[in-house]
């Protein structure tokens, strides 16, 4: 019996012949201008659409505390017109009515840090890595401090004290807590506008602008300028790290679009 095995192994040579000249083919094609590539790669600045919210928000806390005041003054301490508070509030007191005022207020208060967080994380993956570690805490206080108020108000509720000074107390609460946290929010908000209006390309962008001009010989971190301690140096490095995985994975789908339109 005749053995068939030359014929198949000579088909080898001839297959891989066929094989080089489409990877030649595929080189010598038509290359991806630089202008494609660099459009494609080009990033529009998107907008933190959290101040409009926020500003909500906040002139939502200072309504809050001016009808707090009303109401405690007029209706629990009863320096008003009374029959104003029963035509308004009805069968509910005045205690009762700013402290579900107060559960509503920490409601929206505890959705809008939720969303912020959300907005703020596409910011990070965005490589704005300044701005975020800049506004992470910023934007927790309000709530943080809300939270204070809400314990400090349970404990109120559970000492009995006379009407007169659990409504003092109450009150008090709610200015202290109106002038820490109205002024972190404020201050938010005007970051996330500056922040808007500057318009800024990535932080790994600007660095890379800036060594394309200057070179100094004091040692930096990559992305991140200044002196840092070794746990924020870290910090810093594990967000540029995860930021540049996205980002290269972003520009091999873009890269990947890009050859299979041409």
């Amino acid at each position: 019996m005749e053995s068939t095995g030359p014929p198949l192994y000579s088909a080898g040579p001839s297959a891989d012949m066929a094989r080089s000249s489409e990877e030649d083919s595929l080189v010598d094609g038509p290359l991806i201008s630089a202008d494609a590539l660099q459009s494609a790669m080009r990033r529009e600045f998107q907008a933190v659409p959290t101040t409009c919210p926020a500003g909500f928000l906040s002139l939502i806390h200072v309504l809050y505390v001016v009808l707090s005041l009303c109401v405690g003054i007029m209706c629990v301490l009863k320096f008003g017109r009374e029959e104003v508070c029963l035509r308004i509030l009805g069968s509910v007191q005045g205690d009762s009515a700013i402290v579900l005022g107060k559960v509503f207020l920490w409601a929206l208060m505890l959705l809008l840090t939720v969303w912020m967080q959300h907005q703020h994380s596409r910011v990070r993956s965005r490589g704005y890595l300044r701005f975020y570690r800049q506004t992470r805490r910023l934007k927790q206080m309000p709530l943080v401090i809300h939270s204070t108020g809400n314990v400090l108000v349970l404990l109120l509720s559970a000492l009995r004290l006379p009407q007169m000074m659990h409504t003092s107390v109450l009150l008090g609460v709610l200015g202290v807590e109106f002038l820490v946290a109205w002024p972190c929010l404020l201050y938010y908000t005007v970051k996330v506008m500056q922040f808007n209006n500057e318009r800024a390309v990535p932080d790994v962008s600007q660095e890379e602008q800036s060594h394309s001009y200057t070179v100094t010989s004091l040692p930096t971190e990559t992305g991140f300028r200044g002196s840092s301690s070794l746990e924020e140096v870290v910090e810093k490095q594990a967000d540029l790290i995860e930021y540049l995985k996205k980002h290269n994975t972003l520009l091999s789908k873009r890269l990947l679009n890009l050859t299979a339109q041409h």
